[in-house]
């Protein structure tokens, strides 16, 4: 067995790139850029796009002119979740305990053979992946979940370090700007520059009083996990989500008011996909919507009894984006919010509460029909206005539609 006070972290190299180079052999070595649904924004990059000067979320037209000769995709997170599931299944494999942090990115224990140490495991696992799913990981092994994943980030592209000893860990603390930790941003760290923390060990070696009170509780867990003291535990399960979202961009902003209600109704049926998978129901739901000049708005309901029916959920969104709207202003994005979720079967029915039996059957049938014909195979009519978005594959799935992870 290994050292139960070790965590390993599996991050994919530029993985969206990686995982288009695996069906499309003919791209290594070609500068590429995976680009969002819309085809305006650069969402990933290789280290070749990287070289010219390519920065993710810039914009394509101004990512061509720095890299003409690169190859520009749009991006299909359906097939990036099968290599994602093919990695967790060989990391599943030499380890009792994983977490599925996202799509690309694994914390687990360490299980070590008889007379194998923790950097010839980590080299194990990064093979071991490359050989079996053909995308190439950084593996990080170290006593917490915030080293490790500052180990495996440092050891970028295709590497695998262990560092387990305290001289070791001091000397990577110090060749790491704070801004490197997870949880420690622009703001984070602009509260802790007065204090004359700049590297990793300046915010080690802080009075840990000072680093609750700059930066909350969750601030402390990182100071501890940098002093080596593991207090972030590896969720193998997946803690129960406490709100469920679904919206995103348009695209191309739109005034028309059945245009809006058209992407209120696509992004109601993928929450409700949510709800469904989650085995939950909604007690409240809200509608954002942003506008191209900067405004937003927003509209708020409580339902009368928790819910996950369509129609149900519809009527309290109804004037919820009535609330949100804005007369002659362009739209450009819309989120849905389902929260004071509670497990479904909790509470018990009255006698004039809960879903009629030709509810359930219709929504059962439409289940039936998308798993067997695609996702959106039927829809409400309601959508119709969006027909060019449910022509374009790469709209039937978004990152956030990848189920299973931990961090949202």
């Amino acid at each position: 067995m290994g050292n139960a006070n070790t965590v390993g972290h599996v991050d994919a190299d530029c993985f969206y790139v990686s995982a288009e180079r695996v069906r499309y052999d003919h791209l290594r070595g070609v500068p590429l850029a995976v680009i969002g649904n819309h085809g305006a924004c650069v969402i990933a990059k290789s280290y070749e796009m990287k070289a010219a000067g390519v920065k993710t979320g810039e914009p394509i037209w101004d990512a061509v002119k720095k890299c003409p000769d690169g190859a520009y995709m749009k991006r299909d997170f359906r097939w990036y979740e099968v290599l994602s599931r093919l990695m967790l299944d060989v990391v599943r494999e030499y380890s009792p305990r994983v977490e599925y942090y996202s799509i690309d990115e694994f914390f687990f224990t360490p299980d070590l053979a008889r007379g194998q140490d923790e950097q010839g495991f980590a080299e194990m696992i990064r093979d071991r992946i490359r050989e079996r799913v053909g995308v190439p990981a950084t593996v990080g092994i170290a006593r917490t979940k915030t080293l490790a994943k500052l180990v495996s980030d440092t050891a970028k592209p295709f590497g695998a370090r262990a560092v387990l000893g305290r001289e070791a860990e001091e000397a990577l603390l110090a060749a790491t700007p704070v801004t490197e930790v997870s949880g420690i941003a622009g703001r984070r760290a602009a509260r802790l520059s007065p204090w004359g923390v700049a590297t990793c060990l300046d915010f080690a070696r802080m009075d840990r009083r000072v680093a609750r009170r700059l930066l909350t509780a969750s601030g402390e867990a990182l100071w501890w996990e940098l002093n080596g003291d593991a207090v972030l535990p590896i969720h193998p399960q997946r803690i129960p989500h406490k709100m469920l979202s679904r919206g995103g961009s348009f695209g191309e902003a739109t005034d028309d008011p059945s245009v809006l209600w058209a992407w209120l109704v696509r992004n109601l049926e993928r929450l409700i996909e949510e709800l469904t998978y989650h085995g939950a129901l909604t007690g409240h739901v809200a509608v954002w919507v942003g506008y191209k000049d900067g405004r937003s708005g927003e509209g708020r309901a409580n339902l009368p009894e928790p819910a996950d029916q369509f129609d149900v959920l519809l009527e309290a969104l109804r004037p919820c984006l009535r609330q949100a709207y804005v007369q002659g202003a362009s739209a450009g994005r819309m989120h849905l919010f389902a929260d004071d979720l509670r497990p479904k079967g909790e509470r018990q029915l009255t006698l004039f509460q809960g879903a009629s039996e030709r509810v359930k059957a219709v929504a059962g049938l439409k289940r039936t029909i998308n798993d067997r014909h695609g996702r959106f195979a039927l829809r409400s009519a309601a959508t119709l206005p969006l027909g060019e978005i449910y022509v374009d594959g790469a709209h039937s799935y978004d990152i956030c539609d990848v189920r299973g992870k931990s961090c949202f």
